[in-house]
């Protein structure tokens, strides 16, 4: 009896050992917090400053379908965004990516095959990196600028491999996260940036869901609103020019 009671502990605690992530979507990496990254620059979140400017950024794509419905709505509020682009799609849709680029759109990196990092070599990590920067080049002529890693993952090697590669890593805000790839509703998604909406915000969206419209659905409600409150719609890059560093931030030249 107490063999069996023994087994079945074993078996629980086995299952919730493999159901736990390894690491969530930014959460520090190997002991360093947030704030050492950020302070130095090596990796932003959010961009402080005082204008009412917000970076809307989407990941995944491009998608045929997805996209060119999103670069619509993007072009009747004047709003500008950042595309975090997965090198093969860049590949099977080159169209797609040369319509982000001729609205005014940036295009960054957001890996080749879209792997998830946690334990991937060097080798394959870097192979990821400039599999998309080429992809990017031969489609629309220029190499991105900002990196974004797979599920938010982080580490001091991937860090230093994208400052190596004159990339800058781009994550998000923590409290604009819509989570629109687990299609939660088109309400969750505007409740979601609309009651948190601040400036210098990285709002993480998605421009290729799976059999889901909700992200554009939810563009639909957000954008006319947030322009009505005031808020202007840039590129990242943009938006970090806009920076107001402050005075204990440190300074880190590479």
């Amino acid at each position: 009896m107490l063999k069996n009671k023994l087994g079945a502990a074993l078996a629980i605690a086995l299952s919730a050992s493999l159901l736990t992530p390894a690491v969530e979507a930014s959460s520090p990496a190997q002991g360093k917090e947030r704030s050492y990254y950020e302070e130095r620059g090596d990796i932003v979140w959010e961009v402080p400053m005082q204008e009412k400017y917000i970076a809307l950024t989407f990941d995944d794509g491009p998608d045929e379908h997805q996209t060119p419905k999103i670069l619509e709505l993007l072009e009747q509020y004047q709003a500008k965004a950042t595309f975090f682009v997965v090198g093969d799609r860049v590949k099977r849709f080159p169209e797609i990516v040369r319509l982000e680029q001729a609205g005014g759109h940036e295009i960054g990196n957001h890996s080749y095959h879209h792997p998830s990092f946690h334990r991937l070599t060097l080798k394959t990590l870097t192979e990821e990196m400039a599999m998309t920067q080429e992809a990017v080049l031969e489609t629309t002529g220029s190499k991105p600028v900002l990196f974004r890693p797979p599920g938010g993952y982080y580490n001091e090697t991937i860090v230093e491999l994208t400052k190596d590669n004159d990339l800058k890593m781009i994550l998000w805000s923590w409290h604009q996260d819509t989570k629109d790839w687990a299609t939660p509703g088109v309400y969750k998604i505007v409740r979601k940036v609309l009651n948190n909406a601040r400036n210098g915000d990285i709002i993480l969206m998605h421009d290729y869901v799976h059999n889901s419209t909700q992200t554009i659905e939810a563009l639909k409600v957000i954008l006319p609103e947030l322009q009505s409150r005031g808020y202007r719609f840039v590129t990242v890059s943009e938006l970090l020019t806009h920076k107001v560093t402050p005075d204990h931030h440190i300074k880190v030249n590479h």
